[in-house]
């Protein structure tokens, strides 16, 4: 059963009607081979490029959809209920265009941006580092000025889309100054000297592709700088409240979809001559299910209307990241138990989902580390 939607305007209304459509007939039918066979869904961003979704909350000037992120969320999870890896890629993408967009200069948006959001090209987003996760000030990746733009050094760890984007917005140190000393680029993705290590082997996500990247003496021309020296761990902290809220709307897709399943399944499979949602237990497991997904939506939908009105939305992102992320992993994981023994199958899509549903907690900052983020904006 769709979700039910309460959009601002006809628009809107018109375009996760089309969303909808392109998720349930282009996207759903390929995606559990795909993710058996652990292929990259390269042709289902190029999809999605034609159809404008890749610069949906950036601006029409540039070649965006100009919608709000109430509106972008949404039709994300309509996305990510279909297919988890093009879904989570789409956050990618779109968090890897907020450093250009937000604090780039005119001229590097007028040159950069309409090629970013114009849908032939997949970006990436390279911030973590092996040994700086969650301490992502303490990264090593060095950009040192040389021959009139700055050379780059160092590894960076589990980035999606790594060796198939073509840009990364990357964080590499240009100061020992801790924190302060960590500057944002715009590197081209088939630059000279950057390389891709082997796939991970992931429990989930195995259609997305996550890897190492190698920067090793890699040119990059000064106006690839987005912001001055020293601005990039503000910038990444400023897209990361954003990608959190699409990291939210994939995780409530991803537990719709599983909610979904389970509800199909309890409808048609019969015990003691009885469709088993007939069941008090399993009914209220169900319904339990629906409250967890109503109101994980309901609390990203509330930091998005935050955002879009230009109101502080720090600790609602993280909120919503904590709760949807928790909410995907508890209904996806009761989806199996629904389904019972073929739930544990790969007959059914529900093993899929709660595999998928654990490095929702994990990336984008750990549930750890929103809880730490929550705690210090209250101390504020």
């Amino acid at each position: 059963m769709p979700a039910e939607r309460l959009l601002p305007t006809t628009e809107a209304e018109d375009l996760l009607a089309l969303v909808r459509e392109i998720a349930r007939d282009e996207l759903a039918p390929h995606a559990a081979e795909a993710e058996e066979h652990e292929r990259f869904p390269r042709d289902a961003f190029r999809l999605l490029g034609k159809t404008g979704l890749l610069g949906l909350p950036y601006p029409e000037e540039f070649g965006g959809g100009g919608q709000p992120y109430e509106v972008y969320l949404q039709a994300l999870e309509e996305v990510s209920s279909a297919w988890m890896s093009v879904g989570v890629g789409l956050s990618v993408h779109v968090m890897s265009g907020y450093a250009l967009a937000t604090f780039g200069t005119d001229e590097q948006k007028a040159r950069w941006l309409p090629d970013v959001l114009g849908g032939d090209l997949l970006g990436g987003y390279a911030l973590s580092e092996s040994h700086a996760g969650s301490d992502a000030a303490a990264l090593s990746t060095r950009a040192v000025r040389s021959g009139g733009g700055y050379t780059v050094n160092g590894t960076k760890a589990w980035i999606t889309h790594a060796g198939v984007a073509d840009f990364y917005t990357l964080m590499a140190r240009t100061s020992d100054d801790g924190g302060r000393g960590v500057s944002c680029f715009l590197a081209p993705g088939r630059a000279d000297g950057l390389t891709a290590a082997a796939p991970e082997r992931k429990m989930g996500l195995t259609g997305s592709t996550t890897a190492q990247l190698v920067f090793d003496g890699v040119h990059l021309d000064e106006d690839r700088l987005i912001g001055a020296e020293g601005d990039g761990m503000r910038i990444a902290l400023s897209a990361l409240d954003s990608g959190r809220l699409g990291i939210a709307a994939t995780a409530v897709g991803l537990a719709q979809a599983a909610l979904d399943e389970a509800v199909a399944y309890a409808k048609t499979r019969t015990q003691f001559g009885r469709p088993i949602i007939d069941f008090q237990g399993l009914e209220f497991l169900l319904a339990d299910m629906a409250a967890a997904v109503e109101s994980a939506r309901a609390t990203y939908l509330s930091a998005a209307r935050r955002r879009d009105r230009g109101l502080p939305f720090r600790r609602q992102a993280a909120i919503a990241k904590l709760v949807c992320t928790d909410a995907a992993m508890k209904v996806t994981t009761d989806a199996v138990q629904v389904l019972g023994g073929a739930g544990y199958t790969r007959d059914f899509p529900v093993e899929r989902y709660m595999r998928e549903a654990k490095v929702l907690q994990i990336f984008e900052g750990t549930n750890q580390i929103q809880r730490l983020v929550i705690g210090r904006e209250l101390r504020r």
